[in-house]
Order: structure tokens, then C-alpha cells, then sequence
């Protein structure tokens, strides 16, 4: 299908080629009226006609050369297996870029609410055919017990990919223990966070998952359980050939199970997963199995009811802007001398943290954007001052003073603490259940903003895209804070160009995903399929292309196709 698919867009761009030398063939006829000017201008207009054919030529020679690329890439595909994947994305990407050139137009404005593409996609991660049901009993390697590590989301990453890899090994999960010594300080347990009768029954055909070990199997072990922490980013074949055999050969007695515990479990799976229906297992706990214990859930989605109450569409702005995150950054934030002092000690905790230049981590596009910035971001990109924004974060260093210049530039500033009030009592001791309190409000907003590159970022952006690429707007902090220091040197006008110029491509669009790039959480592209666009109820990747393009040359396009089509038929 993907080859068909790369043969078609490589007729298209030949198809393109034609068209522009059509174009081509028009536009010196326009001049020729014109001999009638003086011998000099007539000159001129040569010299223009020659330039001006030659630059046609070469665009002819480069859209013919790319159709027959694809073309000879589809053939190779098809004998290989190993180009096939990536090559309609490219495809897509050249035939759109030269469909945006036909008439010479610039790039659309950008709708900075929704993106006008996101109803051609969807969240795609059924299980495959193939996909073989779990192994229960004595089927079973043995049980494998997790130690999650890290913060709410840092351990959800972890959890995601405990499932994956008790599939791999056709072990016996058991619900992974949450960090309790972590820097939050948090002894929730998954059950106070997830709601673990779903976990389980969720994921019943595609891993095995219990509470916690048999009595009878912990009465039958005649050893603690063998305990080994794995290094990060482990493909699938460090666990087959390092864990699998310590299950295997740990079986006590005949009738006994074996249990191997994996400590620190925070990003210890490869991100790239050559097994596509792996890649699919992560989406299916990520964004269905792991959902929220119903008194998070209940009021997180009172939260989105009150901010949907007041107004039809919002912005949830997650900061990033706590002072053991700042001092960590090793950045500076404007605060003098006293902002210097404070952070650097609490960085004292840290004794293998190297020194860092405020300066350069600035310019390497390193250091988290002030709630400030943040909110000059959004109104240069058109969010008007009367737009309601929820922001999600811990404590703010340097609290309301630190927080007023966002909320002069948007007067309609909420947080949970001013939404919820009485019924927020109960969780305020524990960090990890307010962040998903945060986490539900976010990925239900319109729009999601980050100043940060975190794990609560990366996931809720990736979980966006799933839900049909919801608008998700994150810094190109290393530009944008060249930018921000220039501030005062431009007028608002300018500044404000150049942000939408340097967040293109930042904000959630569904051609930012590219195969392979970032964290798979952030980028899930095996589980993001696109619907087939259709004007008469039959599938039509070709129209769907054509959506993409510019009113006067959707018609002569599609003119070219269809008379394509006409041909093979005849033949």
C-alpha cells in the first residue's frame, strides 16, 4: 500500500512539472505585446524573458528529477522492505511544498486555535492480528516486579514501558511501585493515582498483570527476588539475552514461579522499536490503560467544566518554574544578585552539576522561557488580551511578582488552587496527584503551552497528537530568546512577525512529525494514522493533497490527474 502510495505522488509531481511548463509557456506571450518600447527596454525585457526561462527550466528539471527519485525509491522499496516506511512521509512533505509553489502564493496564516489538518487524523493503536493474547499460569516466564522513578510523568514513562517489557519476556507483571523518595516527597501509591481494576483489565490481552505476587509463590521462594537495574534505552534484545535467562533459571521448585524486580525503571527501553505492534502496546497503556483514579478524574474534569463555563475555548499554560528547577538550569532569570544567591545554593545540592554560563545555556535555547515571556509569546502569536488562560505548575519562584506581567497580558488567569478552593483539601499533600489534576485540565484545553522541554510536556504533547493533532504550542526557545533579549530594539509590529516566523513548526502541526525525530512519547508516529479524504464516499489520498492547495490551482491539478487515471484505464 505504501509503495502504491509513493507511485502515485510521484505521478503527481511529474504531473507538476507539466503544469508549470504550461505556466512557463504562458507567461513570456504576456511581455511580447510590449515590442513596441524603446530599444532599450526591449533589451530588458529579453534579458528578464531569458532569466525568467531559464529559472522555469530549472524547476521543470527539478520536479521531473524528484518524481523519478521516488519513483526508482518506490522500486527499491519494494525489493528491500526497509524504505518503504519513511518514504510516503517524504513523499507527502516534496508534493505538498511543490503544490504550495504553483502560483507563487506564501504560506497560509495559521489558525492559532485549532490546525486545519487535524481532521484527517486519528489515534490508531488496535491490537494487530498477529498480536499474540498474553500467557497466563505456568505459561508464563515468571513474575516481573517494577520500581518506577521520578515524578508523576517521569514514572508514567516508566509504567508504559514495564508493560512492554513484561511482554517481551511473556512475563507476569506486577503493578509497578511508585517512587516514594523522589525530590516531590510523595508516598502515593498507583492505586491513589491510577485506577488499577482498568490498568488490568485493559491491557488483559496483552500482558498479564496482578496486584502483587501469590502467597503461595513468595512462600515457595527460597531467595529474595533477584534485584539488577538495566541501562537506559535498552532495545528489546538486552532484556531477551540479560533479564530472560535470570526469570528462567530462578525457578526453585517445580510447582514455584520466579520473580525478578527492576529497579529505577525510567526510560530503560529503547525509544525506537523495530516491532511496530510494540510501539503500538505503548499507546494503548499510555493514553487508555493509564487513566486517572475516579477522584482525580472527577475533579479534573469539574476543572474543564468551569473554565468551558465561562468561555468556549481556552489556553492551559504548563510552567515550568519551581526554584530546584531553575537552579538546576544553571540559567538566569533577571532577579540580581539576590536570584543568584539563592539558586546557587540550592544547585549546591547537586555536587556533580558542572559550571554553567547563564549566557551560553541561553543562547543554546536551554533555559525555560519566564511565565512572562511566555505571555509576550502568546500575544505576538494573536491571542488577544481577553483570552482565558489555565495555568498548571508547582510553586513559582518569586510567586506573584513573578507571575504579575502574565497576568497583566492576560486578566483572565486561572489556576486549580482558584477554581477548586475547599474541594483541592484532601490532595494538597501530595505533589504527584495535583500534577494530574493539571494533566487533565491540560490535555482537554484547546490549546496547550509550555515554557519546557519536560516529561509532563513531551507526554501530554504526544498524547495531544494522538487525539488528532490538538493544538500544542512549545518555545523554539533557542530563537525565540534571541528575540526577547532584542525586544526593545523593535516595534510590537515586527516582534510580533518575527514570533509567528520563528514558532513555525512549533506549534503542533501535523507535518512537525517526521519519522524518527524525539522521544516516541512525544512523537508516537506508529500509532497516528490519516483518514482518506473523500468527495464522493471512495478513498482519495490524491484528493486529500489537493485540500492543501491554493484555490486557483486546485483545478488544474486535479485536471491533470483525472486525465491520468483516464489514460491507465484506456490502456
Amino acid at each position: 500500500m505504501r509503495l502504491i502510495k509513493t507511485l502515485r505522488f510521484s505521478v503527481i509531481l511529474t504531473n507538476l512539472a507539466l503544469l508549470q511548463q504550461q505556466n512557463g509557456n504562458h507567461s513570456p506571450s504576456r511581455g511580447r505585446g510590449k515590442h513596441q518600447h524603446q530599444h532599450h527596454h526591449h533589451h530588458i525585457h529579453n534579458e528578464w524573458w531569458r532569466s525568467s526561462a531559464t529559472q522555469q527550466r530549472r524547476k521543470i528539471r527539478w520536479s521531473l528529477v524528484c518524481g523519478l527519485m521516488l519513483f526508482i525509491l518506490g522500486l527499491i522499496s519494494l525489493f528491500t522492505g526497509h524504505v518503504a516506511s519513511d518514504l510516503e512521509w517524504y513523499s507527502q512533505r516534496l508534493v505538498k511544498h511543490s503544490l504550495g509553489r504553483l502560483d507563487g502564493s506564501r504560506r497560509e496564516p495559521i489558525d492559532i486555535w485549532k490546525s486545519k489538518y487535524s481532521k484527517f487524523f486519528y489515534g490508531c493503536s488496535e491490537r494487530g492480528r498477529n498480536f499474540a493474547p498474553a500467557k497466563r499460569g505456568r505459561s508464563s516466564n515468571g513474575y516481573l516486579l517494577i520500581a518506577a522513578s521520578g515524578g508523576l510523568n517521569q514514572q508514567r514513562t516508566g509504567i508504559t514501558d514495564a508493560v512492554v517489557v513484561a511482554r517481551i519476556l511473556n512475563a507476569t507483571l506486577v503493578v509497578p511501585e511508585l517512587d516514594h523518595h523522589s525530590y516531590w516527597k510523595d508516598d502515593s501509591d498507583f492505586v491513589n493515582i491510577f485506577d488499577v481494576d482498568w490498568f488490568i483489565s485493559y491491557l488483559a490481552k496483552d500482558v498479564t498483570i496482578v496486584k502483587r505476587v501469590p502467597d503461595k509463590v513468595m512462600r515457595s521462594m527460597e531467595k529474595p527476588p533477584y534485584t539488577m537495574r538495566v541501562p537506559r534505552k535498552s532495545p528489546p534484545e538486552y532484556y531477551l539475552d540479560q533479564v530472560l535467562p535470570i526469570l528462567l533459571r530462578r525457578h526453585v521448585r517445580q510447582f514455584a514461579e520466579s520473580v525478578v524486580q527492576l529497579t529505577k525503571f525510567d526510560y530503560r527501553l529503547a525509544n525506537n522499536l523495530d516491532d511496530e505492534q510494540l510501539q503500538k502496546l505503548r499507546c494503548r497503556v499510555n493514553y487508555h490503560a493509564l487513566r486517572f483514579a475516579k477522584p482525580i478524574e472527577d475533579i479534573g474534569q469539574r476543572l474543564v467544566m468551569k473554565m468551558r463555563n465561562m468561555v468556549p475555548h481556552f489556553i492551559a499554560i504548563h510552567l515550568r518554574f519551581e526554584p530546584d528547577m531553575l537552579a538546576f538550569s544553571g540559567c538566569y532569570y533577571g532577579g540580581g544578585e539576590k536570584e543568584k544567591f539563592e539558586l546557587g545554593e540550592i544547585r549546591k545540592r547537586w555536587e556533580t552539576l558542572p559550571d554553567l554560563s547563564a549566557e551560553e545555556e541561553r543562547a543554546r535555547g536551554k533555559c525555560p522561557l519566564t511565565p512572562h515571556e511566555v505571555g509576550m509569546m502568546l500575544r505576538a502569536l494573536g491571542f488577544a488580551n481577553d483570552t482565558y488562560i489555565y495555568v498548571a505548575s508547582g510553586e513559582i519562584y518569586g510567586g506573584e511578582d513573578t507571575l504579575r506581567p502574565l497576568r497583566e497580558l492576560f486578566p483572565n488567569f486561572y489556576t486549580k488552587e482558584m477554581l477548586a478552593n475547599e474541594e483541592l483539601k484532601p490532595f494538597l499533600p501530595f505533589s504527584s496527584r495535583l500534577a494530574a489534576i493539571d494533566y487533565i485540565v491540560c490535555e482537554e484545553s484547546d490549546v496547550f503551552v509550555t515554557n519546557n522541554n519536560g516529561n509532563m510536556a513531551k507526554i501530554l504533547a504526544g498524547q495531544r497528537r494522538y487525539a488528532g493533532y490538538k493544538r500544542t504550542i512549545r518555545p523554539n526557545a533557542k530563537r525565540l530568546s534571541a528575540l526577547l533579549m532584542e525586544r526593545d530594539k523593535m516595534e510590537w509590529d515586527t516582534f510580533a512577525k518575527k514570533v509567528k516566523s520563528c514558532q513555525r513548526g512549533f506549534i503542533g502541526e501535523p507535518d512537525e512529525m517526521r519519522p524518527g525525530r524525539g522521544e516516541f512519547h512525544e512523537y508516537p508516529s506508529p500509532c497516528i494514522c490519516e483518514k482518506p479524504f473523500s468527495d464522493d464516499g471512495g478513498s482519495n489520498d490524491e484528493a486529500h493533497l489537493l485540500q492543501q492547495v491554493p484555490m486557483n490551482s486546485k483545478a488544474k491539478v486535479l485536471s491533470k490527474y483525472v486525465e491520468e487515471k483516464q489514460s491507465k484505464k484506456s490502456l
